[in-house]
């Protein structure tokens, strides 16, 4: 498995944990962090993941609300919790992360969704990041210009 896609899952069960322990994502980074240095069976905590989880946690009200918006018949809070934090890393990786291609970020979600998640997850998780993924240059301006946001 390659680094980024192991930081990457490592980053999806983070934030899944934070929402199934009602715990912020920094505490449970920083369990997993402390874990890492005192269980050597823990594998450390990626350079990739840290940043991936500090910079959804940067994000949170915005990321949800851009999911809350264009997840069609869904509610946030009534979307599966593995689906809900896929599309959450998912959406923070495609506006605000430029390092990883678009296509990368949606197909590495979907990936997880097949793994973690329902037989419809993956083609729900597909859609709603390639939605995001379209609106990515007004959303980057609404980022810079909040203001204009509609």
């Amino acid at each position: 498995m390659a680094a980024r896609n192991k930081a990457r899952k490592r980053a999806f069960q983070i934030l899944f944990e934070a929402d199934q322990r009602g715990a912020t994502v920094q505490i449970v980074l920083a369990d997993w962090i402390r874990l890492a240095r005192t269980d050597d069976r823990q594998p450390p905590v990626s350079e990739y993941t840290m940043q991936l989880v500090e910079g959804y946690a940067q994000h949170i009200d915005r990321i949800d609300e851009l999911i809350a918006t264009y997840a069609v018949g869904w509610t946030l809070d009534r979307m599966p919790v593995v689906d809900r934090n896929i599309l959450r890393l998912g959406a923070y990786e495609l506006v605000w992360e430029d390092e990883t291609p678009d296509a990368v970020v949606i197909d590495e979600a979907v990936q997880l969704a097949k793994e973690f998640s329902t037989d419809d997850s993956p083609a729900f998780v597909n859609g709603l990041l390639g939605r995001i993924k379209e609106l990515k240059p007004s959303l980057r301006r609404d980022q810079e210009h909040p203001e204009h946001r509609a």
